[in-house]
């Protein structure tokens, strides 16, 4: 008869701490087909003295047989799984952009009874737009200093840096109620242009690797095309707003 294979886990389960990566750790183990040894650590103590004994500097460890493993990170690399990268990537906007699309699909299908109509597409740049503003907003400071790094404006006027988010969350609510276009419509274009002609410049002229701030101060997104679909987003909705009554 095969034996089941085995592996010792070594995590900190304390009365006011469960370590989550422990838990994640032998959810990984069990599903990899492994019968766990849960050793948990309850005391402070215990655990610092644990990792004296190892030479290891976090928990929870694992081995498997003589090996050890190591933490969550390295069990998961172990076993095949992805590792997240702390590179430059794009999958922030794309899942950002694809959950606005659904919303707007959603909302606009209950306010008109159409799946698809144009009240859905209007309504994915004006969800899109606010939830940018919510994502800068989070640390203002952070978001501004990155800004720096390439828009033309903020460069010659640091206090743009600071306004941008709230500009921009407001004509995203604006243009989702469809009310104040007189404020929306200039709004919109003029910081879309300003930040179209940065991103423009920096990446497609000046050739600089940079980060876009456009998902607050602690983004991985490359400044460059998805960039700028940010701010064509933005004019092309404020051109819209303005042409709108004229073609419907």
């Amino acid at each position: 008869m095969k034996q089941p294979k085995t592996a010792k886990l070594y995590r900190m389960v304390m009365e006011d701490h469960v370590c989550p990566y422990g838990i994640k750790s032998k959810w990984l183990l069990e599903r990899s087909g492994f019968q766990v040894d849960d050793h948990h650590l309850t005391t402070r103590e215990e655990t610092d003295a644990f990792k004296d004994k190892h030479d290891v500097k976090t928990t929870p460890q694992t081995w498997i047989g003589d090996d050890r493993i190591g933490g969550y990170t390295d069990l998961a690399a172990h076993f095949g799984s992805p590792v997240k990268s702390e590179g430059k990537s794009y999958q922030p906007i794309a899942v950002l952009f694809g959950m606005m699309a659904l919303m707007a699909l959603g909302a606009a299908w209950v306010a008109t009874g159409e799946p698809v109509s144009v009240l859905s597409a209007e309504w994915f740049v004006s969800f899109s737009m606010c939830a940018l503003a919510y994502l800068k907003l989070r640390d203002v400071e952070s978001f501004s200093t990155m800004f720096l790094n390439y828009d033309l404006l903020a460069k010659r006027w640091v206090p743009y840096g600071y306004i941008y988010p709230f500009a921009e969350g407001l004509a995203g609510v604006l243009m989702t109620a469809h009310v104040l276009n007189v404020v929306s419509i200039p709004v919109a274009l003029f910081i879309g242009t300003i930040g179209a002609a940065s991103v423009l410049k920096a990446v497609y002229l000046d050739k600089c690797e940079l980060k876009c701030a456009c998902l607050g101060g602690d983004s991985n997104v490359p400044l460059g095309f998805v960039s700028l679909t940010e701010n064509l987003f933005m004019i092309a909705m404020a051109i819209w707003m303005l042409v709108k009554p004229t073609v419907i």
